[in-house]
């Protein structure tokens, strides 16, 4: 039984390092384009919203109101289209509180008149013993705690998100990624949430604080992440230890 859980456990460790062999001795892979989610909102981007209009006049007027003329509307309105996301987060927080509790008491049971029973015992007990107070308690407790939080967090950058889907109330859900390698270390970027198209600006990008639950992800991985991620072993041993 116990060589069974040992190979299950060693087991389970392999196959959570396969993701850190793939760049043992070389730079880690780029994701593939392929199977983004963007690439295919490009590709299937559903049917279209309207129908052409073919007429001639239509196609030779400057105030069609398509996106290709003069004084067309560019903000990304339907699947597959692009706007740029604009990531600006300057937060700082500091929380501190400060909690004491004492209590004391004190209980005392005497029975120095049950029927004459103590006064009978008393007579067998040494000197000094006695039973007329049977039961004497004592306690106290004293708790005291101390807390504080303090964060400062602080991202500026730029990403280009891609519509890939349309609720039925109009509004677009997005999605970005972005990778840039430099030697051996990846930086990944991630951004999706739900816009109105009416929050996007005329020059197709909206700000973060205006997405709906908004999803931020900003890391990376490479062998200066690995050093600076405890052990898979160490993990394990913390999630599992009681103390």
């Amino acid at each position: 039984m116990l060589r069974s859980i040992l190979i299950g456990f060693i087991l389970l460790v392999a196959l959570a390092s396969c993701e850190r062999l793939d760049h043992v001795g070389q730079p880690p892979a780029l994701s593939p384009q392929s199977e983004s989610v963007e690439r295919q909102a490009m590709v299937f981007a559903g049917l279209p919203v309207k129908t052409p209009d073919i007429s001639g006049y239509r196609q030779a007027s400057l105030w069609s109101g398509d996106e290709t003329s003069l004084f067309g509307d560019r903000r990304a309105y339907t699947k597959g289209d692009i706007l740029t996301v604009m990531v600006e987060i300057d937060d700082e927080a500091e929380i501190s509180n400060t909690s004491s509790r004492s209590r004391s008491s004190a209980e005392s049971l005497g029975i120095p008149h049950l029927w004459g029973l103590p006064q009978r015992q008393n007579k067998g007990l040494p000197d000094g013993a006695s039973l007329d107070t049977a039961v004497d308690l004592d306690s106290s407790s004293t708790s005291q705690g101390n807390g504080s939080v303090r964060r400062n967090e602080k991202l500026t950058l730029r990403i280009a998100a891609t519509v890939v889907d349309v609720l039925p109330n109009n509004v677009l859900r997005i999605e970005g990624a972005q990778e840039v390698r430099v030697n051996f270390e990846l930086r990944e970027l991630f951004v999706s949430g739900f816009v109105r198209r009416a929050d996007i600006t005329r020059q197709n990008e909206i700000t973060y604080d205006k997405m709906a639950s908004a999803r931020i992800s900003y890391g990376g991985r490479g062998q200066i992440s690995d050093v600076q991620q405890p052990r898979i072993g160490q993990q394990v041993l913390d999630v599992l230890l009681p103390f």
